[in-house]
C-alpha cells in the first residue's frame, strides 16, 4: 500500500509538470521531447498504482507505439476527431522522434523503479 501512494504521488507530480509544460512552455525542447518522455513515465506510475505487481515499461510503450500508428494512419481525421479532447489525446502528427521520446520514457521509469525497489527489499 505504502508503494501505491509512492507511484500515485509521483503521478500526480508528473501530471503537474506536464500541465505546467503544455501551459507554459512554448520551446523546440522540452515541450516536444521531454513533454514526450514525461508522457510514458505519467503512464506507468498509474499502472503501478493500479495494478502494482505489474512491470509497466513495455506495456506502455507499446501502447504508445499504438498510438503513435493510428496517428501515421491519420485516425483522429478519419474519425473527424480535431478538435475534441479524444483528438487532442490522440493526437495527429506521426513523428519517428516521439516513438523514441516513448522508449527513453519507459527505460528511465523502468531503470529507477529496479533502483527504487531494490532499494526497499
Amino acid at each position: 500500500m505504502k508503494q501505491r501512494l509512492g507511484y500515485l504521488a509521483a503521478f500526480f507530480l508528473v501530471l503537474l509538470l506536464e500541465i505546467f509544460i503544455g501551459v507554459f512552455i512554448q520551446d523546440n525542447f522540452i515541450r516536444p521531447y521531454v513533454g514526450d518522455m514525461l508522457v510514458t513515465v505519467l503512464l506507468c506510475c498509474l499502472c503501478r498504482v493500479i495494478l502494482p505487481r505489474l512491470s509497466p515499461a513495455i506495456p506502455v510503450f507499446l501502447f504508445s507505439a499504438v498510438v503513435e500508428g493510428l496517428q501515421w494512419l491519420g485516425v483522429t481525421e478519419k474519425l473527424g476527431l480535431q478538435g475534441t479532447v479524444m483528438g487532442i489525446i490522440l493526437g495527429s502528427t506521426f513523428d519517428w522522434k516521439d516513438l523514441f521520446c516513448y522508449a527513453l520514457g519507459c527505460i528511465a521509469f523502468a531503470v529507477t523503479d529496479r533502483l527504487l525497489n531494490k532499494k526497499n527489499d
